[in-house]
């Protein structure tokens, strides 16, 4: 995966070091590390964005957020992939991790409909949490870890690519010059 692709959507560090909503954080915000755009950054932080986006908790981007500056991940990236969860794929998501779930404890699934609301919280999730949270905590893992290794071997194959191309434009040059 080049560098200038990231760059192309990525949101300029400064200008969001600058945001009003992160200057609670001080100079943590300044490091370096969560800028940087090489291999083992955006890897970690496609593993942490994915990961979180399905946590079935509020404010998943306060909790990637803080993941990628204590593992030094890309931050934007991180925040950016738990959008993969979002009003219009939640309740697939989340219907899928209540079903795995109940597979792994070999529970019988019971219907389940997804209403982001308290009534939902008290009235459904309390009776499902076990399946739920299992099936989230393992798509969570499946699909982190499927997305880190991905952008991993894409990364390194796109390295191998660039290094051959360069090899054999110095040979071209080489035997031009004899």
């Amino acid at each position: 995966m080049p560098r200038k692709i990231f760059q192309r959507y990525m949101p300029h560090p400064d200008k969001v070091r600058s945001h009003p909503s992160v200057k609670w954080l001080g100079p943590v915000i300044h490091e370096p590390n969560l800028w940087h755009l090489n291999r083992r950054s955006v890897t970690l932080a496609f593993f942490i964005g994915v990961f979180t986006a399905f946590v079935p908790l509020p404010g998943q981007m306060v909790i990637a957020a803080f993941a990628a500056m204590l593992l030094s991940a890309n931050l934007p990236l991180s925040v950016t992939l738990v959008w993969i969860t979002n009003p219009v794929t939640m309740p697939a998501f989340f219907y899928l991790a209540y079903k795995l779930g109940a597979v792994l404890l070999d529970i019988k699934p019971m219907p389940f409909s997804f209403d982001l609301s308290w009534h939902w919280i008290q009235s459904e999730l309390t009776q499902k949490w076990r399946p739920f949270v299992l099936g989230c905590a393992t798509l969570g893992l499946f699909f982190g870890l499927l997305s880190a290794t991905t952008v991993h071997i894409l990364w390194r194959l796109h390295i191998i690519h660039r290094w051959r191309k360069r090899k054999l434009t110095r040979l071209k040059r080489h035997d031009r010059s004899d």
